[in-house]
């Protein structure tokens, strides 16, 4: 099959076709599956050819063929999935894992391992010692390894981290992130109650669920490190034993300081994700409830409004949108940017060609490994009373 090289999708113009993709989790009444799917399509780069739904097996088979998989190709268990489809000739390219946090760490580690490029739901690991493991063997194989903190896949943060990569702020000085929602203002487990059982959900649910979420946020957009924090940990809600709030201050390795505040016991919160990041020539702010607007406010100059496609729009930024301006994108569109840039990567490594540096944005295993370096920081300083800790 030849296709044109100025072919208008990247992937069919690099390799003929779309990247053949496989799932791991996400069957029926999973918010987060659909997402993975829907996100994959999107932007025409994949096609899905095989699936493993659930951990039960029959329902695993019923799931994918209820989403209109062959009977072959819809599978018991990720074990079986990832070994046939290794075997095919017209086997799965990508696997994408969505399942319970426990087994990100098994799946990715048997999927790599057998020539698949990965995509994976965060958190990427439950320890810092898995974490580092894992980015070791995405190193050692040279497979294209996506973690899908998707609010860095919005064109906004996308915006805000080019601005202040072409130095719009001056040298970064301070740093405000919070991630505030409600979900788990109520006594009880909750409708996961896996994330609540450190084995499953790792040592700090409010943490891994959507602590580092706010961390990989705070990175992206900044370009800095966390070099120090000062941490509390622990519960709110009476009688529960599971995190649901996480708060510190914070060192950059800029010297810049920083606050980080996350729950899920905010009675009334819905999704509130936001970050105010101020250097010395101006600030940008951004919450992901408003994701279309971008505040800039430079020092000594009335303040501005970037939207998506909007006057000023840099290239990252101009990539990630889809729509004209005015218009409303959001939460599906940032998922898929994550799975559009990955799928480029890909193709472009099995072509054996250099991928366009845009699409070179997305988080990848070290941004899971600081994550987790975070995670272990915060909870080392907080059993020391809040000590200051190196992350």
């Amino acid at each position: 099959m030849t296709t044109p090289p100025n072919h208008p999708n990247p992937v069919i113009a690099l390799l003929g076709r779309r990247l053949r993709l496989a799932v791991i989790g996400g069957g029926p009444g999973s918010f987060i599956g659909a997402m993975h799917r829907q996100a994959a399509r999107l932007d025409d780069r994949y096609e899905l050819v095989a699936a493993c739904l659930s951990s039960d097996p029959v329902k695993a088979v019923a799931a994918g063929e209820a989403i209109g998989l062959p009977g072959e190709r819809c599978y018991p268990s990720a074990q079986a999935l990832m070994e046939q489809e290794a075997g095919r000739a017209d086997g799965a390219e990508v696997v994408a894992i969505m399942t319970p946090n426990d087994s990100h760490f098994p799946y990715a580690m048997q999927a790599l391992g057998l020539g698949f490029d990965v995509i994976c739901d965060k958190p990427m690991t439950n320890t810092l010692a898995e974490a580092g493991l894992l980015r070791q063997r995405v190193a050692d194989t040279g497979l294209v390894f996506c973690l899908t903190h998707n609010y860095s896949g919005y064109p906004l943060v996308r915006q805000a981290r080019a601005m202040v990569a072409e130095g719009l702020l001056g040298a970064v000085r301070l740093v405000q992130v919070e991630y505030v929602q409600g979900g788990r203002a109520k006594s009880g487990p909750g409708r996961t109650a896996w994330k609540s059982d450190p084995a499953r959900g790792g040592a700090s649910l409010v943490l891994g669920d959507i602590g580092t979420h706010a961390h990989q946020l705070l990175r992206y957009i900044t370009g800095q490190e966390v070099a120090q924090v000062a941490a509390e940990v622990g519960a709110v809600v009476p009688e529960r034993a599971a995190h649901d709030f996480a708060g510190a201050l914070l060192r950059l390795d800029n010297g810049a300081r920083g606050s980080f505040w996350v729950t899920q016991a905010a009675a009334g919160m819905e999704n509130g994700l936001r970050i105010r990041v101020s250097g010395a020539l101006g600030s940008l702010e951004w919450a992901q409830e408003h994701p279309q607007s971008l505040v800039f406010k430079p020092l000594d100059a009335p303040a501005q409004l970037r939207t998506p496609n909007g006057p000023g729009t840099l290239p990252l930024a101009a990539r990630s949108s889809r729509i004209a301006a005015g218009h409303p994108e959001g939460f599906h569109e940032g998922f898929a940017n994550l799975y559009t840039d990955a799928a480029e990567a890909i193709a472009a490594r099995r072509a054996g060609q250099a991928p366009d540096p845009l699409a070179l944005h997305f988080p990848n295993a070290t941004d899971g490994w600081m994550g987790m370096r975070f995670v272990d920081a915060m909870l080392r300083s907080s059993q020391a009373d809040g000590a200051w800790t190196p992350a």
